[in-house]
Formats: structure tokens, C-alpha cells, sequence
């Protein structure tokens, strides 16, 4: 039955040169053998349209490419960064787009997918923003500028972001543990994997009547990971020198 690999935050950006190896590296090594790749968000540090060429790509789309020529699946789901990727981004890429919230049949048990940041509901700022953001008449609106204005807007709100991020307490970064348990409910599923957070770990969740599991999946700022998943087990892999590997059943 081979085994599936699950990736987010890798955040590609020309400004990191250093991601894009190791990125390229895991490709051609950990995900080789793998009969499936989900990437679950914020693969690229920001994406401004398909009609932009982003020369810095050009090496992980080639391996990404001859990995899916070889028979590896590869599914793409929108994170807070890359939500304006779209269908002819993923047909290059040889991907299937997935819906924001996907449930997946993981080797006989039922996993909801997503990026995860939609679960920061404390984080009432970030919410407004996603809602305005995930508006298709915004979405029509800036992808019917010029290029370069996307690009202008696009780093002004990097740049909000990230002095937004550093105003934000501990609390407001993580994800609310109502918001988690009340939609692992609502799709019926014991197994939440997501990302945004960049806090990788492995949490109990109680669910009424029984308890389930989410897994949060590493971001690679410095030093990347992925999580393994067979129909025997499913691991927390952190890569590098402070590299951890926790197991869920």
C-alpha cells in the first residue's frame, strides 16, 4: 500500500535559497518512494497569480514534476499565504487542488486536512483579514491589476503581517481548542493534520465520548519536516540537527 508524506510552511521565497534546497533535498530523497505528497498551505511565501513566473521555483516545480511523471500523487490545499494559487498553478505542478476543509480516507481511518489557520479564532484580526481575503469579488479585484501593483500590495501586507505577528501574544498565534474540537465533530473524524502554526507536535483532543488526535505539521524556517503516514502508523518527522520523531496509532 506504500505511504503518504505531508508538508506545509515551507514558505518558498526568492530572499531564502536555503529553503528551496532543502526543500529540493527532502523531494529527492524522503519523498522518492512515497505513492503521495499533500502540501497543506503557505508552500510559497506569497503568490500573487499563475500568470507570475517566479524564476526561484523553477527547481522545485522541475522535481516536484518528475516525481508526479513517475506516478506520485500530489495535492495542493490553500494556507493564508498562497490562497490565490489556482488551477493552472496545479495543473504545472501536476496537483490536485483540494478544498479548504478535506476529509481523506488515510489507510481505513478518516483525516481532516487543512492548513489551519482558520482555528486561530482568537486571533479576531487575522479572521477579518482571511474573510476579506477569501471574498471572490476581492480576489477578482487584485488579480485584474498589473503585476507589478500585485506585487506592491502583496509585500505591504508581508510587511503588515509580520509586525502584526510580533504584537500578537503566545495564545493568539495557536489554535483554539474549541474551534478544534467542534469541527474534528462536525466531519465525524479522529484525526486532524494542519499547519500554520509552525509548533509541531502531536495533541490528544477530547471529543466528547472518546478522544482523537492533531497533528501539527513543522514549518521550515530552520530546518523543515514532514509527517509520515502508512497504514501501520503515522510519524512526526522534524528534520536537522534537533530532529524529533514522535508516533500516533
Amino acid at each position: 500500500m506504500g505511504h503518504c508524506l505531508f508538508v506545509s510552511d515551507v514558505h518558498l521565497d526568492a530572499q531564502r535559497p536555503d529553503i528551496t534546497a532543502r526543500f529540493v533535498a527532502f523531494l529527492q530523497a524522503q519523498a522518492r518512494q512515497a505513492s503521495a505528497l499533500y502540501i497543506l498551505g503557505d508552500f510559497l511565501e506569497y503568490w500573487v497569480g499563475d500568470d507570475d513566473h517566479m524564476a526561484h521555483l523553477d527547481a522545485v516545480i522541475t522535481t516536484l514534476q518528475a516525481l508526479t511523471a513517475k506516478g506520485m500523487a500530489l495535492y495542493f490545499l490553500h494556507g493564508n499565504r498562497d490562497f490565490l494559487v489556482g488551477e493552472g498553478f496545479c495543473r504545472h505542478l501536476g496537483a490536485q487542488l483540494l478544498a479548504a476543509e478535506t476529509v481523506i480516507d488515510l489507510y481505513g481511518r478518516k483525516a481532516l486536512l487543512l492548513h489551519g489557520d482558520s482555528l486561530c479564532t482568537d486571533d479576531r484580526a487575522h479572521m477579518a483579514f482571511r474573510a476579506q481575503v477569501l471574498a471572490s469579488d476581492w480576489q477578482a479585484a487584485f488579480l485584474a491589476q498589473p503585476l507589478a501593483e500585485r506585487h506592491r500590495q502583496a509585500q505591504h501586507i508581508r510587511q503588515h503581517s509580520q509586525q502584526h505577528t510580533r504584537q500578537k501574544g503566545l495564545s493568539m498565534l495557536d489554535v483554539n481548542a474549541a474551534a478544534v474540537a467542534q469541527i474534528m465533530r462536525r466531519f465525524g473524524v479522529d484525526l486532524l493534520i494542519h499547519g500554520h502554526t509552525h509548533r509541531p507536535a502531536i495533541h490528544t483532543v477530547s471529543l466528547g465520548t472518546h478522544t482523537g488526535q492533531r497533528v501539527v505539521l513543522p514549518d521550515w524556517d530552520t530546518h523543515g519536516g514532514f509527517v509520515y503516514a502508512s497504514a501501520q502508523a503515522i510519524r512526526l518527522n522534524c528534520l536537522g540537527s534537533d530532529a524529533m520523531h514522535r508516533r500516533c496509532g
